[in-house]
């Protein structure tokens, strides 16, 4: 496989920080390129990540995003700075404008412009890489800036974005240094990418210029149906329940009679009717899940699309750690 292979882990499947570190080494021990995890509303991502930079000698760490409704500018150029360090420079910093959901009902901010915020984040981040001080006068930011104590590093730490839509991404495209999408069909990734050129046309970039690493979420087992059905019941979920998003995007790709139908169940939150109404068909555009020879077959052929540089694939959920192990065993021999 040309394209890199990321493995993205989730926090609440693990006791202890200390777990996750743990996984960190063995993808390292498998031949991943890297691994990436995301916040919400458990664990602050920060210390794992410290963990796992620490714990590993080669592996590239992300995070899977940031949002910056959650913390300032300048503390958001501070935590990539810090992680940066931790890593001996292999850390990329992910960004994005999260959700409404977890913008006011966790952090009780209002989802206010949130292109423009997370634009204008990226600026001041920028702006700390460059001169080591926050001040900025933007739409939403105004600072009057301190000197960051330490010294910057001369390659600070790539920022990738985290977005959907045809704007955010074409901002993705201008401001970003990458690109992790999430839930997109082969043919829906190969449009978008159109947006992310444009906005890289914008900034006087060439697409190769970005680290695309769209995030897919699957499982291998011999048991095939227990597989399918695991992550039909994720995808299901993330498409009718998790927010307006990724329902919508997958709509505009060409399902908006099934998204319809899943989130007509979650109305009633039948969870097991959600799962019903995917079809098979969807299910194969947006997940690899089989048996370990068709979920490899999948991850090789979506690496192979033009413009993508990575596959950065997660687990659904219901796995065991056995799961785990075979579906990490198997993309393994991708490497």
């Amino acid at each position: 496989m040309i394209a890199e292979l990321d493995l993205l882990v989730r926090l609440n499947d693990y006791d202890r920080p200390q777990d996750v570190a743990d996984r960190a080494v063995q993808a390292e021990e498998l031949g991943f390129d890297r691994v990436s995890m995301g916040e919400t509303t458990g664990w602050n991502i920060v210390p794992p990540l410290t963990l796992v930079a620490d714990r590993t000698d080669e592996l590239g760490v992300s995070n899977d995003v940031i949002s910056p409704f959650g913390r300032s500018p300048a503390m958001l150029a501070q935590t990539a700075l810090t992680l940066h360090d931790a890593a001996d420079g292999r850390f990329r910093f992910g960004l994005g404008p999260s959700s409404p959901a977890i913008t006011e009902r966790w952090h009780g901010e209002s989802f206010d412009r949130p292109l423009r915020r997370t634009r204008e984040a990226i600026e001041v981040i920028r702006t700390v890489y460059e001169e080591g001080n926050p001040a900025y006068e933007g739409d939403i930011f105004e600072i009057q800036g301190l000197n960051y104590e330490r010294e910057v590093p001369e390659s600070p730490p790539p920022i990738d974005l985290g977005t959907l839509g045809p704007k955010a991404t074409e901002m993705a495209g201008r401001f970003g240094d990458g690109w992790a999408p999430q839930m997109f069909t082969k043919d829906g990734l190969a449009d978008r990418l159109e947006d992310l050129e444009r906005g890289a046309d914008l900034a006087g970039k060439d697409l190769s210029d970005l680290r695309v690493s769209p995030i897919v979420r699957g499982i291998a087992a011999e048991d095939r149906e227990r597989a399918r059905e695991l992550a039909r019941g994720t995808i299901a979920f993330m498409l009718g329940a998790y927010g307006p998003y990724y329902g919508d995007s997958v709509a505009e790709q060409g399902y908006p009679d099934v998204v319809a139908d899943v989130r007509a169940a979650w109305r009633e939150r039948d969870t097991n009717a959600m799962a019903a109404r995917l079809p098979d068909e969807v299910l194969d555009d947006l997940a690899p899940a089989g048996t370990p020879d068709e979920v490899r077959e999948w991850v090789e052929e979506y690496a192979d699309l033009e413009g993508v540089d990575a596959v950065r694939v997660g687990f659904v959920d219901g796995m065991t750690d056995a799961d785990k192990e075979t579906t990490m065993e198997a993309l393994a021999e991708l490497v």
